[in-house]
């Protein structure tokens, strides 16, 4: 236990009378959080629908720019198949048509063979006498023209031949042309259908975009509707800023802060208890020398080095300390142990280098700029950290690992102490929490 029973009661009955006076307007607000967190979980599940889809149709469009492509080239293999079909075609016709002229001289010779042939079978016994000295003359002449005759009828026969190959390639080549064409022109219509797919899949997939830029636009005014309802429940609360809460107030910083992460409310209340105290020692130490790091101690006045790492956190906290409004060499720090460096900051007990990676969520989920020395922004900055290490999954070793991350930044066992009287005081604050509830019928929202 960590507290009287009779002190609890005294401290929740006093709280219970600010909180009954603003009873109404926070369970209107609550009702409406639920609401929203509810409609943003919707939301989120849409988007993510949303998403599946345009990447769906983006996959699908790019499926079609290839087909296209593929379709672009294959057109352009018709087209110079079909032009080389035109240049062979055209050689053929000029093939054929030389032919057909030796066909006609073959058959003018021919003629002129056998007319001579005619008129020499005319010539009588006593003319072809008077013509040729010799018999035998007239017969070797008549037996040339017969064997010319004979040549030139074959030469003629190969040319009439070799023409009809000609003829019947040409056919063959047309044909071939012809279907190609067809072919070109079938890939040619389904290029423009495929064009004309892409532009309707391009509409949609515009569509779907401005869909979940839409959905987008109604989940982040939802978020941000809920971040300031959070922060009216809180400012509801009546938690000062500037001094360590009660306990009652404490538990209700920590289930706010709960509601927000998903961390327990025992294990950020046990965190914090064990960093400061829940706020009551915020640090003992200043920062006096920003080049080295070094400061003095608060309480004796002695100097002291290794207050602030330089290269690491003394430029971080300058900023914040100047954003905020605060003296940096007046504002309290955490003393250095007796290894490493000193200079957390506030009831978290964040180094500034750390808190720089948190202020904005925490500004977000408030309202108003983080500041790590106000008690509500280290309930929520330290729910964030534990969070962001798997504490929000509540189990055992989730817990201690979130918490020994969130003393050294690692699980090494050489700290294994941290997280196991994290757990130990967590484990407390959770039985004083079910006492309170059981005695009183009380928890706080």
């Amino acid at each position: 236990m960590f507290f009287t029973f009779d002190s609890v009661l005294l401290e929740t009955n006093s709280f219970l009378v600010f909180a009954d006076s603003n009873q109404d307007e926070k369970a209107s607000l609550e009702k409406e959080l639920a609401e929203l967190e509810s409609k943003i979980v919707q939301y989120e599940k849409d988007i993510t629908i949303t998403q599946k889809e345009k990447n769906t149709l983006q996959n699908q469009i790019s499926v079609i720019k290839k087909k296209i492509s593929q379709l672009d080239l294959q057109i352009k293999k018709s087209n110079l198949v079909i032009q080389d079909l035109g240049v062979q075609i055209k050689d053929t016709e000029g093939s054929i048509g030389k032919t057909a002229t030796k066909i006609d001289n073959s058959k003018i010779k021919l003629a002129s063979i056998l007319r001579t042939l005619y008129e020499e079978d005319q010539k009588g016994l006593i003319e072809i006498l008077l013509v040729e000295p010799r018999l035998s003359d007239f017969f070797d002449n008549l037996m040339t023209l017969e064997a010319l005759n004979q040549k030139n009828q074959e030469f003629l026969n190969d040319i009439k031949e070799l023409k009809t190959d000609l003829e019947t390639q040409k056919v063959t080549l047309d044909e071939e042309k012809d279907d190609l064409e067809k072919t070109t022109k079938l890939q040619t219509l389904q290029k423009q259908e495929s064009l004309q797919n892409q532009k309707q899949q391009e509409v949609l997939l515009e569509k779907t975009r401005g869909k979940e830029s839409e959905y987008q636009r109604i989940l982040n005014d939802a978020k941000k509707r809920a971040a300031d309802i959070r922060a009216r429940i809180f400012q509801l609360a009546g938690v000062a800023d500037v001094q360590a809460p009660t306990f009652g107030q404490a538990l209700e910083m920590a289930r706010w802060a709960s509601n927000v992460t998903g961390v327990r409310p025992a294990l950020l209340l046990a965190v914090l208890q064990q960093e400061s105290s829940i706020g009551k020692n915020v640090g003992q130490c200043h920062l006096k020398d920003a080049t080295t790091g070094a400061g003095i101690s608060i309480r004796t006045g002695n100097p002291l080095s290794r207050v602030m790492s330089p290269k690491r956190d003394v430029q971080p906290f300058l900023q914040i300390t100047k954003e905020l409004g605060r003296d940096p060499f007046a504002t309290q720090v955490s003393c250095p142990m007796s290894y490493g460096w000193g200079g957390a900051m506030g009831p978290a007990q964040f180094i500034p280098s750390t808190w720089i990676l948190f202020r904005e969520r925490v500004a977000a989920v408030t309202g108003s700029a983080a500041d790590p020395w106000k008690i509500r922004d280290a309930f929520l900055a330290a729910a964030f950290y534990l969070s962001d290490h798997g504490a929000a999954n509540k189990t055992t070793q989730s817990e201690w690992r979130a918490a020994m991350i969130y003393f050294s930044g690692s699980t090494n066992p050489k700290y294994s102490f941290y997280g196991d009287s994290v757990l130990k005081l967590a484990k407390g604050f959770e039985e004083d929490i079910q006492t309170l509830q059981n005695a009183i019928g009380y928890v706080p929202k």
